[in-house]
Order: structure tokens, then C-alpha cells, then sequence
């Protein structure tokens, strides 16, 4: 007995674990442990599907299992991240279209937070098919994710007639014996129609025919409505016009064959409808086959609201709009590059949950238009190569995207989805390769052939790029890995060996500039631990004002060599505290090195970013009225994923001499500060740590250690400033499951944070998107703000993505090293950059307004 059960929802996937034992004299003969949520489903005809007594609108996919590279037999690991993907956009229901589905996928489910209907193929009643049946129901039915059962798909040639009916109330009775806490369901393509199966079946489902529920609603007002397939729409990615030739379709909700719909059609009257409970995308990534409308040489479907790999179409944000109501969304297609058509009328797309758009074209005003619910905004636009720029507005927040031109392919973008993973020679690390010009712009058009090496205990097993026409091999010999981009993007899936290490990854293409990626792979007995409730603590900074923030802790090092720094319209040097403060920063972010004068630190012999310039810095920032995070990097040099060592002086330290050691320079440091009235107002206690930090005792492989090391850093920061608040900074912006993993095993260990940071550069760390879904899903799970205390590009992009989190969680952003790197925000001369003027966009849209969320 549980006494007031932690139910599972959908948001709070909360799993128990029970063991069963058979024992024979005393002895344990056998033992299984399973996991297993508590949790309440109803359904009513008029209302929908309630969910712990909660209504939830089914926002659902069909789903194959084929994944591109791979087929149909599925890593473990790539059912989550399947999962993660789909939820990512905002569905919450899974249909397992047309087969039982493996264990693996609805252990995700149950773990992720998604419902699933468990559909049987095989309607049928001779003995065979019964005991599939009977199996599959005892086998699924301790998973909490499956909500519904279904027992079979389109069967035309019964499904309206005796026959079928009296195959439908043998399975139900069958089920109602085996899971009496369970409704079924059959997918029927047939409209307004009664006869045989629908007589009997408790919950009908509409396959298509989405105009014909209403009728069907109110001649049989006591039996509750899914749409169990609805949409297949037919669409290509990246691709903006009707190819027969090379079987491609445009990559917009424009084609339907003739008994599907577009979504702008069917999902209006599910959305505006309670007695509709909700429906299911056909479907939510595309498979091999089913080729419609086209045959050989396309091979795989154009059906799905991602391609094969997972890579989004324009499709994805539709739904993303109208069924993520937690994050604004605003998307813009097509890409911008059509320089034979300067001059022609372009149809520009927009899909945004915002409530009107306005768009420019390199600063020309097109106008606002209000955003119509459930719908897509078109605009009709004479291209010329630029900026098109959408600027959605929701209850007086506002939230920007572009398009823009770009250059020729320049360099390779790999973005892992996780740099942590198992040694078990099962996990898998999904590498998505994208490619961008001279200006660091996605190049959406790309189409190099790319190359990939791997070094160290991996090894590639599939490659794809979501083409439906390609022929391309998704396994290829060792050493000879390779796949072309489609519309600029392609994908490597690699596995782990079962040795603990290093795994070098790197993709080529002649012509443009390499990029490369190193995971560090775990011992299969590391000990992951999860945090219990109270292990989690809701935190934040308490303070209401938003952060703009600048890592500058370059400035002496510029100014030692002479330079100089201006503001628009003036050759008068000035104060660059002054300058950062009109254009709305106002806080200062600084890394210490331990012994950077060290010959083989950071600085050798002027110790740039030591204790001395950390205390010369502190009072200028304080002076300027500016607040600061102060940046402990526990090395003379830079220590970030790919390098955490020791000062020098610590080297041969005993463990808990290192300890001590860490502790008492971090109240140095603080005492230091402390004396001269400059104690910072936020401290990370090391940078970029999701690989730990202090190698090699406190690496992530050794999480014990790294606990034990942030710890001695907390407590030394507590005992001079108990009240400041603690920072843990990842560098994950757009991975989510690691940035869970190293978080759940920190917590489950005693650390804690007020605030969560994370470090997002394109290059390394997935789409504005990925970043936009780790941020919401650390907030929900950990209650504790989220800064992005690092960044460079897309400036506009991630502030509107930090300030739009949830409950004002996102509490600001700092860009790394704006006055002299990347896109600087003065050039080499101290004279002022466009990007300057970012900033004044930012602190208008941002900081200057009350806005009310």
C-alpha cells in the first residue's frame, strides 16, 4: 500500500520500483525489479481525456520505428531521443502504428513523460492471434504510459460489417479480463458510420474523415472521439517547390493526397472541439516506404513533421505553435537564398503562437498582421537578398527570428546530442553536421559530401541525412564513413565500446573547414544516483532585474597593449564601463586563474586574470555601479570540457589535501574582496564543468570526487558570503539529457545551486531551439533559474530565449568576451560595431520595458 501516491503526469514522470522474489527454503531463486507509476485515466464523451483528473488534449504522432541509418533495430538509446524530439515540439501521445512496440520504447515513455496508445496489428480471433493478444497486454500493461489499446488499423473489408464486430467484442472481453483499468479502441477510415465494430467499441477512433466527428459526436453523444490518424501531409524538407523528377514536395502545409488533409484543416476542429480528445499526426517523422505520391526511385515517405534523422520541416512549428504553450515560437520559412529571383514575388510563411508578426526586409517595415489561432500567416514578399526579420509580440513580450543570405559553405558544424555516455556497447551519441559561411549563417542549401573519423573506444554504425531519395549507403566500410548533406544537414550515429575513455570525433568535407567533437565515455559500473524530493530545492537570484551581462575579463590585457574604446559618433576615448552601461549592460562577468604567471598558464609572467587583476577589476566594476559574477577556474589556465587540470601546485596533493586546498583559496579569494568592499554578486564555482573539474580526481567518471570538490568550493564561499548566490555552469546549451544526467547525479550527491548556467555557442551546442527546450525542462524539473552565462551569436535570438522562459525563470544572459572576439562589439581599432546596436535593441525590447508575461 502507498499512501498518498507521487502520481505520474506528464510533466513529473514519477516512477516507483518494485521487486518480486521467489524463493524456495528461504533461498532467492529468481528476482525481476520493475518500475512502475501510479496514475488516473478517465474518459468522457463530452470533455475528452482526463489524466490524474486533469483534462489533456491527446496531442499526438503515429510513429514507425525506423530510424534513419539504423532501420528498425533501435539502439536503446535512440527510442529517447526519438521521444525527446517529439516532445520537444510539443506532443504528448504516441500511437505505435501498427505493432506492438519494443520494451526499450515505452521504458522512454514511462521515463520521458509520454502517453502511448498499444496498437495489435492483427485483428483477429483464431488461437494465435489471441495469445499475441493476451501476451502483449501482459507484458505492457504495468507501463503507465499506455493509456489505450488498440486492436487493429483500416481492416476495410470487416470493419463495417458482422464480422468484424464480433471479432472487436472477443478482443475487448479478452482485454476487459486481462486489464479491466484499460479502454480499447480501433482506428476506423470510415466517416460518419455506426455499423460493426464502432457498435461496440468503447473509445472511436477516426482515422481521417476529421469532418465527419462533429456529426458522428452528435448522433452518439455517450462514446468519446480520437482522431487516431489525422494530416499526412506530404512535405520534403528544405525544398520550396513540386520536383518530379527527384520525388521532392514543397516544405509546406500545401499537399494532401486524397484522403488526408493538410493540418491547417484538421487540427482546428480537434483544438476548438472538448468532446474531441485529440488527434495523431500521420505522422511524426518520416520512414522507408510509402513513397506518396511518387514511386521508385523515392524510397522513403514524405508523411512525417520531422525527416528520417529528426531534423524538423516546416510542419514541426505549426504544431510546435498551437500545442507548446509554454515558449513563445516563431518561424520563418523559406530560407533566403534565391538570387536568380531578385525582384520576384516570394511567399514568405510564418508560424508563430504569438499574437501578430511584424516582418522587414534590411529594415524596410512590411507591416503587422495579427497571427490567426490554429492557422499559418502568409505574406507576400519581392525578394531581395538581406535580413528578413519576424518580430512576433505576445502579451507584450516580444520575440524575434531571422532569415538571412548567405555566403558560400565555409565550415562543418557538429553538434552532439550528449559528450558524456556509457561504456556498455550500447549507448549511442546522435552527431548532427550541419554547415556555415564566412558569418557563421547555416548555409540551408548545402549539399557537401562529408566525410568522419572516429578515434578512441566508438565506432559509427549508420549515417543519414533525411533525403526520401537518396541511395546514398547508411553503412559504409570502416574508415570510409560518409553521407552527403541534404538541404544542409546530415547525421552520424555512433556507439560505445565497452572500454572507459576518449572518443575523437571528426567530419571533413573538401574545401570547407573541419570540425570535431570529443565525448568522454563512462565505466559501465559508474554509480548513477537520482535526487530524491527534497535533494531539490527551488532557487533563484531574488533579484526582479533582468541581466545583461559581458565577460570582459580581457579588458586589462587590451588595455595594456594600448587600445582604446569609443562610442558611435564620438573619437574621444571613453570608459568602457560607460559605454557597456548605456547600451544596457549591467553586469560584469570575471574568470580568476589560480597561478596564471605560471610558464605553462594562462599568462606567463603578467598573470592576466590573477588575484591582483581580480581585485583591480572588482573595484572598477563597483564603481561603475555595475554587479559581478565572479568565475573560479581552479587552473592556471583555461579549464573548459576538453581541459580541467590542476594548478600546478596542486598536482601531487593528496585527495583531501586537495580539498582543503580548494576551500581555503576560494575564502581567500573571497576575503580578499570582501576587504575592499567589492564582493561579488554571484559566484560559479568552476567553468564549464559537465566533465567535472580538478582532473583527474574530480572527472564526471568519478562523480563521488567531483561532489566532494564542489562542495569544499561551496563551503568556502558560504563561510564568507552565505548569502551570495551559487551558479553550476554546463556547457550544454542544447543537451538536454546530459545536462539532466550531471545535474540528477550533483543533486543526489548534496550539491546545490541557486542558479543554473549554461554555455551556448551554435558550433557546439545544438539549435536555439535544443537550448530553448533544455532551459524550459531544467526550470520545470528543478525549479532554479537558468542564465546563459556564455554566448557570442544570435544575440538577439537568445536573449528573446532566456527572457521567455517560464514564471521569468530566465534571468538573463552574459556574451564572452564581446570587445575583442568573434562578433565583437568593438573592432580591433575600440571603434564600435553593428553589434553594438544589437544591444540597444535588446535593452529596449528587454530591460527598459515592465513587461507583463
Amino acid at each position: 500500500k502507498i499512501d498518498n501516491p507521487h502520481l505520474w503526469n506528464l510533466d513529473d514522470p514519477y516512477l516507483y520500483r518494485i521487486e518480486t522474489s521467489i524463493l524456495s527454503e528461504g533461498k532467492i531463486l529468481d528476482k525481476v525489479s520493475m518500475p512502475f507509476g501510479i496514475r488516473f485515466i478517465t474518459w468522457d464523451a463530452d470533455k475528452g481525456f482526463f489524466l490524474n483528473n486533469k483534462p489533456v488534449k491527446l496531442l499526438g504522432v503515429n510513429m514507425h520505428q525506423g530510424h534513419a541509418g539504423l532501420g528498425v533495430a533501435l539502439p536503446n538509446g535512440m527510442q529517447y531521443y526519438r521521444i525527446n524530439r517529439l516532445k520537444q515540439m510539443g506532443a504528448n501521445a504516441y500511437r505505435c502504428s501498427h505493432h506492438p512496440p519494443t520494451l526499450e520504447l515505452l521504458d522512454a515513455c514511462d521515463s520521458l513523460g509520454m502517453l502511448v496508445i498499444n496498437e495489435n496489428r492483427l485483428l483477429n480471433t483464431s488461437h494465435e492471434y489471441l495469445n499475441q493478444f493476451s501476451r502483449m497486454v501482459i507484458r505492457d500493461r504495468n507501463h503507465p504510459s499506455v493509456i489505450l489499446w488498440s486492436i487493429g488499423n483500416e481492416e476495410g473489408y470487416i470493419q463495417t460489417n458482422g464480422n468484424g464486430k464480433r471479432m472487436a467484442i472477443t478482443l475487448i472481453e479478452k482485454l476487459k479480463r486481462l486489464d479491466p483499468s484499460r479502454k480499447v479502441t480501433y482506428a476506423a477510415d470510415v466517416p460518419n458510420v455506426f455499423n460493426g465494430i464502432n457498435e461496440v467499441i468503447p473509445i472511436r477512433g477516426f482515422n481521417y474523415r476529421e469532418k465527419a466527428m462533429e456529426a458522428y459526436h452528435k448522433d452518439h453523444p455517450n462514446q468519446p472521439i480520437i482522431g487516431t490518424e489525422m494530416g499526412s501531409t506530404v512535405s520534403t524538407r528544405g525544398i520550396y517547390s513540386y520536383d518530379s523528377i527527384n520525388c521532392y514536395l514543397p516544405d509546406l502545409d500545401l499537399t494532401a493526397p486524397w484522403w488526408a488533409s493538410k493540418a491547417d484543416e484538421w487540427w482546428p476542429i480537434v483544438a476548438e472541439n472538448p468532446w474531441a480528445a485529440g488527434g495523431f499526426i500521420w505522422t511524426g517523422m518520416d520512414y522507408m516506404g510509402e513513397p506518396t505520391p511518387f514511386h521508385w526511385p523515392n524510397i522513403g515517405s514524405h508523411f512525417g513533421v520531422m525527416d528520417q534523422c529528426g531534423f524538423p520541416k516546416n510542419l514541426y512549428y505549426y504544431y510546435q505553435s498551437w500545442w507548446d504553450t509554454t515558449l513563445p515560437v516563431l518561424n520563418l520559412a523559406p530560407h533566403w537564398n534565391w538570387l536568380n529571383r531578385w525582384g520576384f514575388e516570394q511567399e514568405v510563411w510564418i508560424d508563430s503562437n504569438s499574437d501578430s508578426v511584424n516582418l522587414k526586409l534590411n529594415g524596410k517595415n512590411l507591416g503587422t498582421r495579427p497571427m490567426q489561432k490554429n492557422q499559418h500567416l502568409k505574406w507576400k514578399v519581392k525578394y531581395e537578398p538581406g535580413i528578413l526579420e519576424a518580430k512576433g509580440y505576445k502579451n507584450g513580450f516580444e520575440f524575434i527570428t531571422k532569415m538571412e543570405t548567405t555566403g558560400p559553405a565555409f565550415e562543418l558544424v557538429v553538434s552532439p546530442n550528449k559528450t558524456t555516455a556509457m561504456a556498455n556497447s550500447t549507448d549511442v551519441v546522435i552527431i548532427n553536421i550541419s554547415v556555415v559561411d564566412t558569418g557563421g549563417r547555416e548555409v540551408l542549401t548545402a549539399d557537401n559530401r562529408v566525410k568522419f573519423k572516429v578515434t578512441g573506444p566508438a565506432k559509427i554504425i549508420g549515417v543519414g541525412n533525411g533525403d526520401p531519395s537518396s541511395h546514398e549507403p547508411d553503412k559504409c566500410e570502416t574508415n570510409l564513413w560518409q553521407r552527403s548533406l541534404f538541404r544542409g544537414k546530415c547525421q552520424v550515429i555512433l556507439q560505445m565500446g565497452d572500454t572507459p575513455g576518449k572518443v575523437g570525433f571528426e567530419a571533413s568535407s573538401e574545401g570547407l573547414w573541419p570540425a570535431s567533437t570529443e565525448i568522454h565515455t563512462l565505466p559501465d559500473s559508474f554509480h548513477h544516483i537520482a535526487p530524491t524530493e527534497d535533494q531539490i530545492r527551488p532557487a533563484g537570484i531574488n533579484d526582479k532585474e533582468r541581466i545583461m551581462g559581458a565577460d570582459i575579463s580581457f579588458l586589462p590585457q587590451l588595455e595594456a597593449e594600448g587600445m582604446k574604446f569609443y562610442d558611435f559618433g564620438n573619437n574621444i576615448p571613453q570608459d568602457v564601463f560607460e559605454i557597456l552601461k548605456k547600451y544596457g549592460f549591467n553586469y560584469i562577468r570575471l574568470r580568476i586563474f589560480y597561478q596564471p604567471e605560471n610558464p605553462e598558464g594562462y599568462s606567463p609572467r603578467k598573470g592576466y586574470c590573477n588575484l591582483a587583476q581580480t581585485l583591480e577589476m572588482a573595484r572598477r566594476i563597483k564603481k561603475a555601479g555595475m554587479k559581478f559574477l565572479l568565475d573560479f577556474h581552479y587552473s592556471d589556465y583555461w579549464a573548459d570540457p576538453g581541459k580541467q587540470y590542476k594548478p600546478k601546485a596542486w598536482d601531487s596533493l593528496p585527495f583531501d589535501i586537495l580539498k582543503d586546498s580548494v576551500r581555503n583559496y576560494t575564502v581567500r579569494v573571497l576575503r580578499a574582496l570582501q576587504a575592499q568592499n567589492t564582493l561579488p554578486d554571484m559566484i560559479q564555482p568552476g567553468n564549464e564543468i559537465n566533465h567535472g573539474l580538478l582532473w583527474p580526481e574530480g572527472h564526471i567518471s568519478q562523480p563521488d570526487h567531483l561532489a566532494d570538490l564542489l562542495q569544499a568550493s561551496i563551503s568556502g564561499i558560504k563561510e564568507v558570503a552565505p548569502d551570495i548566490p551559487i551558479m553550476l555552469h554546463l556547457a550544454l546549451g542544447g543537451q538536454n539529457d546530459e545536462s539532466v544526467f550531471w545535474l540528477n547525479n550533483m543533486f543526489a550527491r548534496g550539491i546545490d545551486c541557486d542558479v543554473i548556467g549554461l554555455s551556448y555557442y551554435p558550433r557546439w551546442h545544438c539549435t536555439l531551439d535544443d537550448l530553448k527546450y533544455n532551459m524550459r525542462d531544467l526550470i520545470r524539473r528543478y525549479g532554479k533559474d537558468i542564465i546563459v552565462v556564455e554566448y557570442s551569436q544570435k544575440k538577439e535570438e537568445v536573449a528573446g530565449a532566456v527572457f521567455g522562459m517560464p514564471n521569468d525563470k530566465g534571468k538573463g544572459c552574459f556574451i564572452w568576451e564581446p570587445l575583442n572576439t568573434w562578433e565583437g562589439i568593438f573592432d580591433k581599432n575600440g571603434k564600435p560595431t553593428r553589434w553594438l546596436h544589437a544591444y540597444e535593441n535588446i535593452k529596449a525590447m528587454y530591460l527598459d520595458r515592465n513587461l507583463n508575461k
